[in-house]
This record gives C-alpha cells, sequence and structure tokens, in this order.
C-alpha cells in the first residue's frame, strides 16, 4: 500500500485542557474527522504533490489516515513553541525522499522551518551519497546539494505560537499527510444517474409459479412426495 499523493497543513488550537486544544489545533489544520496513524519519514516514489483542499476534500470521515506530524503544546504564558515537517525530494521520481519532524521552544517559524528542512535534506543527502559539510551552515550546504544535481526540492510546513497570557493551553502541529486515489470523490458522467444516499431497496416476496396440472399416473411433485393422497375407501356391499 503506497500512497498515491501527500499534502501539507498546520494549524493552532487553545483551550484550557490541553487534549481540546489538539482537537482545536486538528480542526484548524482539516484533519479532525480522521484517525491518524503517525508513520516515520520516507517519502515514497513518484508521490504528486497536491494543494491541501483538494488533500482535504480526499479524506473521508473515520478513515485509518497515514501522517508524518509534528506537535508541540504547552501552557506556560507567553511562551513560544514551533512545529515542522521538513521534506527533502531526490530529482529521479523513482527515488524516495524524506520527510523529517522538528518541534521547539523559542524559534521563530523561519529558524523552525529552515531547521527540518535542513534535516530533510541531509538524510537525502547521506542516501545518495552527496558529500557535504555538517558543520556549514543550511544555507551552503542547500546550494550544495542542489548543484550536485541530485536534490530537485526541498520545502517546510510549520506553525509556531505564543501561548495564552493567561495560561490556556496552546498546541501546534504540521502535519504530511498521505492520500489515495480512490478516495477521490466520483465524477459521474453526463446522463448517469447519482446513487442516493441510504436508499432502501425493499424486497417482494417471490409469488410461486402455478403448477401445471399433472396428467393421470404421473408421480406427485417432490412437495407431496413423502405424504401420498390415500386411496378412496372400497364401496361396501349392502
Amino acid at each position: 500500500m503506497i500512497p498515491d499523493g501527500v499534502f501539507f497543513t498546520k494549524g493552532v488550537g487553545r483551550h484550557k485542557e490541553q487534549l481540546q486544544s489538539f482537537e482545536i489545533a486538528l480542526r484548524d489544520a482539516g484533519i479532525e474527522k480522521c484517525n491518524l496513524v503517525t508513520v516515520s519519514s520516507i517519502y515514497p516514489p513518484g508521490c504528486e504533490v497536491v494543494p491541501r483542499a483538494k488533500g482535504v476534500e480526499m479524506l473521508r470521515a473515520g478513515e485509518i489516515t497515514f501522517v508524518v506530524m509534528s506537535r508541540n503544546a504547552t501552557n506556560e504564558p507567553n511562551r513560544l513553541i514551533a512545529a515542522s515537517v521538513g521534506c527533502a525530494l531526490p530529482t529521479d521520481k523513482t527515488t524516495y525522499g524524506y520527510l523529517s519532524e522538528h518541534h521547539s521552544f523559542g524559534q521563530s517559524d523561519e529558524i523552525a522551518g529552515e531547521y527540518a528542512e535542513d534535516l530533510a535534506a541531509s538524510m537525502l543527502a547521506s542516501t545518495l551519497g552527496i558529500e557535504y559539510d555538517s558543520e556549514k551552515a543550511w544555507d551552503e550546504r542547500e546550494q550544495i546539494f542542489k548543484i550536485s544535481g541530485k536534490i530537485v526540492r526541498t520545502t517546510n510546513v510549520t506553525q509556531s505560537a505564543v501561548c495564552d497570557k493567561n495560561g490556556l493551553w496552546t498546541t501546534v502541529l504540521a502535519v504530511a499527510v498521505f492520500v489515495f486515489k480512490n478516495n477521490a470523490k466520483p465524477t459521474f458522467k453526463e446522463g448517469e444517474q447519482k446513487p442516493e444516499a441510504h436508499a432502501l431497496v425493499e424486497q417482494k416476496a417471490a409469488v410461486p409459479a402455478v403448477q401445471q396440472a399433472l396428467p393421470q399416473g404421473a408421480p406427485q411433485s417432490s412437495a407431496h412426495a413423502n405424504h401420498p393422497v390415500p386411496a378412496p375407501a372400497q364401496e361396501q356391499k349392502k
């Protein structure tokens, strides 16, 4: 089971209860109706990046949905938190890429996003055999990766937020959501009738066919095979 597509989304939620702040963040990201299963950080070969709006439409309520998720939460007033997912894609579409998760305190969107992007690109570079100096700044290594011709794109999705001043739980999340083409809404050609939701099909009992009269001396039908018709009593002599 290999996903056909992926979309990136993010969200933030605030509530006095931590769990509910997470639920609100999921709603903000548009994925609250799914049963989310987190997976490791491999970007499948040939997987297509789809827009968030299109990806959300492909989801079904209650379905098992595979995601790579970065999540962070705090109830410390005025504390800055961030969550980010980085992505690095190879030039060769038959080769897999990498997704990375990073969450932090005190980092802005830009800093957290670049860090996550760096993680994904570094993992992909090591897989592809690209030599680089891990001590160099991300900007320098990014140029090395792209000049190599083996990495075509790096990107990130990041959500940061400052915790509520009154100490409400604040949750941030960044997510890569995998989708499958067979989850897309069905389309109907002109003239085709769309099926009605929850239509009840009335089942009628079959009417037994009228049995044809049997000729004299023919064997009885199976319905009467075990119950032969008794012979008429002989007329008594006077």
